[in-house]
Formats: C-alpha cells, sequence, structure tokens
C-alpha cells in the first residue's frame, strides 16, 4: 500500500474528515486539522505576541490550524502512531496567509525592531536572517502543506511534561538545525524520533529546523492569503 492510499484508508476508518458544511470558509482542499486530528495540541503562536516578531502576525484571525487535506491526514497518522511513545503533538504554525509571509518579510527589513531578540535570535544579526535561511519571500505554509509542530510526553495521568528538543520553536540559532551537535544527546535523540515519526507519512523536515515539515509532492499547490477565522 503507498502512502497516499494508507492515508485515504485511514480517513475512510476514522471518519474524521470535516464535511463540506465546516469547510465552507476555507480555501478548496483545505480541512481543520481540529476536525480531523482533535488529540493534537494547537498553540498557534502568529496569533499571539508570543513569536519572533513581538506581535499577532497578520492573516491570524484566529489561532487555528488548517492545512491541505492530505497533510492533515498524515499529521493525525503521526500523532496516533506517536500515541504508542506516550507522546502528543503540538502544531505552532500550518497554514500561513500570504499577507502574513509579507508582514515577516517587513520585519525583517526594520533594523529598529529587536523587541523579541533575547528570544527567538539571540546570536543571529537580523539582517542576515535572508541569507541564513530562517525568513524567505515565499512559503509552503501557505500552500497549506506544512507545518511546525514540536512534542510533549503525557504522564500516567494524562497531564503534559515538556520534551526536551534543544531549544523552543522560532530559535534562530544554528543550534536548531536537526542535526545539531550543539544540542544534548537527550534532545538529539528526541529530535531524530519526531523526524522518524513524520518521514513515515511521507513529511519531510526542513534541515535548519528541527520542527518544520512538509509534504514534498504537493510543493506546486497554490497559495492562498485567506484570513484565518475560527
Amino acid at each position: 500500500m503507498d502512502g497516499l492510499t494508507a492515508l485515504a484508508s485511514f480517513a475512510l476508518s476514522t471518519a474524521l474528515v470535516a464535511g463540506p458544511a465546516a469547510a465552507a470558509d476555507l480555501p478548496p482542499g483545505f480541512v481543520r486539522l481540529a476536525d480531523v486530528a482533535p488529540a493534537i495540541r494547537q498553540e498557534m503562536r502568529y496569533a499571539t505576541a508570543h513569536n519572533f516578531t513581538g506581535q499577532r502576525v497578520a492573516g491570524y484571525g484566529a489561532g487555528a490550524c488548517w492545512l491541505r487535506r492530505e497533510a492533515a491526514l498524515a499529521l493525525a497518522a503521526v500523532q496516533q502512531d506517536l500515541e504508542r511513545r506516550h507522546w502528543r503533538l503540538v502544531v505552532y504554525d500550518c497554514y500561513r496567509p500570504k499577507r502574513a509571509v509579507a508582514a515577516f518579510v517587513a520585519w525583517a527589513r526594520d533594523p529598529a525592531d529587536q523587541a523579541a531578540k533575547a528570544e527567538f535570535y539571540p546570536d543571529i544579526d537580523k539582517k542576515d536572517l535572508f541569507r541564513l535561511g530562517y525568513i524567505a519571500r515565499t512559503s509552503g505554509h501557505s500552500r497549506g502543506i506544512a507545518v511546525d509542530a514540536g512534542a510533549e510526553r503525557l504522564d500516567e495521568k494524562g497531564e503534559a511534561v515538556p520534551i526536551d528538543f534543544g531549544g523552543g520553536f522560532d530559535l534562530f540559532d544554528p543550534k536548531s538545525w536537526t542535526a545539531s551537535r550543539a544540542v544534548s544527546r537527550e534532545a538529539s535523540a528526541n529530535r531524530k524520533a519526531l523526524v522518524a515519526a513524520f518521514a513515515a507519512h511521507g513529511l519531510a523536515n526542513y534541515a535548519r529546523e528541527w520542527w518544520h515539515y512538509s509534504l514534498p509532492g504537493l510543493a506546486q499547490a497554490p497559495a492562498y492569503d485567506v484570513v484565518i477565522e475560527p
């Protein structure tokens, strides 16, 4: 059974695919992750001020994860696999409107705005963020085929326990490279476990961000600028 067939089978067997009425305001072919994989915790950073810009980002009218159906089903399958480790996925960003990408570019070009430097790029000069690949002028997120995610462990009481990944989401630093040797052995092992879980369902990691995954086969899908709403 190939990857897409397996995803289709998974969708039919769980009956979790959102219906047309629930997705009427979404871009074509998109679903809400909450309708497909409600067990995944959503911590949508760009709908809050807790991100590298220090403010809520344009286009994020709600902290909701939207994805193309194929990506959402793959993510649901990853979550199902990780439950055997007592891990729960946490998503930080999913579909990203094009206006948000433009806002990131404008922010990166403003040398005066350094409000979030201490947390997100303490050792990187802001003017180098383009050259180093941390900020881009286009994004697979706008196509609904990319997701930024980490994980947390659930203890015997079902309470979340942080997992060491060697640095937080959107830390612009070489230590965030997935194969970085600047992190602990435990953090490296956790990254490898996460990468393997995503790869098993066709989601490829971006080597400079341990948290970023995408579906390579849909790289030519259209990008959208639909504002995320509840």
